[in-house]
């Protein structure tokens, strides 16, 4: 197995609520946005604040779970791989945009309490020693 390094952990609050979308072929995906703001003191000595949005995109199991756990305003952990792509836009141009690829989303508990609750579906079985899922449909199949 090779050393995958493209691999991101971004800590941040969901903008909106998982959007939940189903591929022509039937795979479930869900996006949604993540803002993590960043507090630091410039050369001057003025406090200042960046923001960092990053679109996310989870599918299968993972989507479902998330649209259905998670909310506007919910503190989340991501872990996944970044991917860059880029489309056309309607006046021609190219847009150039960076994502993540889900592995993982947990709820952030630092000023928080959950309650995990198993599903019964695939990743159930992949956790008791089952196969895991497969990996998120080609470019071809994605519905965004």
């Amino acid at each position: 197995m090779a050393f995958e390094s493209n691999i991101i952990t971004f800590i941040g609050n969901l903008t909106d609520d998982p959007d939940l979308r189903f591929t022509q072929s039937g795979a479930p995906v869900a996006s949604f946005r993540v803002a993590s703001n960043r507090r630091y003191t410039d050369r001057s000595g003025n406090q200042q604040e960046e923001t960092t949005f990053l679109n996310v995109n989870c599918w299968r199991d993972l989507a479902e779970n998330a649209a259905e756990s998670l909310s506007k305003g919910d503190r989340v952990v991501v872990i996944g791989r970044v991917r860059v792509r880029s489309y056309e836009n309607r006046e021609g141009q190219t847009v150039w945009t960076t994502e993540i690829e889900a592995d993982e989303i947990a709820p952030s508990l630092r000023w928080a309490r959950a309650s995990v609750q198993r599903s019964s579906g695939p990743s159930a079985a992949a956790a008791t020693g089952g196969s895991a899922s497969p990996p998120p449909p080609s470019d071809d199949d994605v519905p965004f």
